[in-house]
């Protein structure tokens, strides 16, 4: 797999960003609890050990004008599908909470999943969703699970700095993160 290639496996998660409420609420469930991974490689590690600077932006305004290359700042929360972490890739989902709202987040919702935002319009997921993955030095997605590492979990909200990846557009926007800071 090539540079040019890596989004394609971010490709693969984006239709259950944009999936509504599944009847799998019991699985989404059990998948919250999940064991954290015993150890993170040395690349997931540094990005979680560099800092993120400058200002961060909300991802529906970065992703109007981001283009393959171009350096950001983000902000949001782990959220936007159901699966928002792909199983054994450094690779997740995150939900711009200007358009999104975590299902916990609405009085009286007793969502089991209120990642998956399933009270929010496909239109609104689609504007205020970023597929963040981590590189490693060959270029690839690594090949190991991201949720727990560095406190990253369902429903995070984080800051994270990276380029935007080749094959992104306004309808995709794929982040390869160079640091990842966890806020909450």
């Amino acid at each position: 797999m090539t540079m040019n290639q890596t989004p394609r496996v971010i490709l693969t998660i984006l239709p259950l960003a944009l999936a509504a409420c599944t009847a799998e609420k019991d699985e989404g469930s059990a998948a919250s609890t999940a064991a954290a991974p015993a150890a993170a490689s040395a690349a997931l590690d540094a990005v979680f050990q560099a800092s993120v600077e400058g200002e961060p932006a909300a991802i529906h305004r970065a992703r109007v004008d981001a283009g393959a290359g171009d350096e950001l700042v983000l902000k949001g929360r782990v959220m936007g599908s159901s699966s928002p972490f792909v199983e054994g890739r450094a690779a997740f989902i995150i939900g711009d909470e200007e358009k999104l709202t975590a299902c916990s987040d609405n009085p009286g919702d007793e969502c089991e999943t209120p990642w998956d935002n399933c009270c929010d319009s496909k239109e609104l997921k689609q504007e205020g969703i970023a597929s963040i993955q981590v590189l490693g030095p060959d270029g690839r997605v690594l090949r190991e699970g991201i949720e727990g590492v560095g406190g990253l979990e369902k429903l995070s909200r984080v800051v994270v700095s990276g380029t935007v990846a080749e094959g992104s557009g306004a309808d995709n926007l794929v982040i390869n993160a160079k640091a990842i800071r966890v806020t909450d």
